[in-house]
């Protein structure tokens, strides 16, 4: 099967180098209307809970009713 590939490519040479080039032309222009964003989002994930105990300072609010995620 190999053989009859390399055999179509050698005598349709034009052929080959014609569809390559047309698969390139458009391999790059999808690459320039792809919309990706080349820098990654790399800021720590942040989660904001509001809890409500009187009596209770900040930081045992921390400690004893909240939990780290």
């Amino acid at each position: 099967m190999i053989e009859k590939l390399i055999e179509f490519s050698i005598k349709k040479k034009y052929l080959v180098v014609a569809l390559t080039l047309l698969v390139s032309i458009i391999g790059f222009y999808s690459a320039t209307k792809l919309s990706v964003d080349a820098v990654p989002d790399v800021t720590n994930v942040q989660v904001s809970a509001v809890t409500v105990s009187p009596g209770l300072s900040p930081m045992e609010v921390e400690q004893f009713i909240t939990n780290p995620i």
